[in-house]
């Protein structure tokens, strides 16, 4: 199934966020090897859990996402995921578009704030996932 893939491919970006988290900012700063490292352990994340949201909508038929962001909402107003939630991963999917994007040069102290401080809100956006899963079988 291509879900599990997706979240096979969440969990190690996950488990490379945690392990990174205790990176400094100045280590951000100055060492651009674990900058690299950092800006691919987000982007991975961020765009599997897109990629995650995509699918459930495309499963049940649900409207179509004109955004990233608007693909959380959708699944927030469906109550598949709590809407405090949807609100966070919202929030991602366009830190995502800043990632992807990064000629427009980044704020590294944003960066790093999304590195110590959301890695919890995808945990719980696998959880749910993970659940719906199971509710299936």
């Amino acid at each position: 199934m291509r879900i599990l893939s997706y979240l096979r491919e969440l969990n190690d970006a996950l488990t490379d966020w945690e392990n990174y988290q205790s990176i400094s900012i100045e280590e951000l700063r100055e060492d651009r090897d674990k900058r690299n490292m950092v800006l691919h352990a987000l982007l991975v994340s961020i765009q599997a859990s897109i990629d995650i949201a995509t699918y459930i909508i495309a499963q049940r038929s649900l409207e179509k996402p004109s955004t990233y962001r608007e693909t959380f909402e959708i699944l927030g107003r469906e109550k598949i995921i709590p809407e405090e939630l949807a609100d966070e991963l919202s929030d991602l999917a366009g830190f995502r578009n800043v990632l992807v994007h990064i000629y427009w040069g980044l704020n590294l102290d944003e960066v790093y704030g999304v590195l110590q401080n959301d890695l919890s809100t995808l945990k719980k956006f696998m959880a749910c996932v993970k659940e719906l899963q199971r509710e299936k079988t």
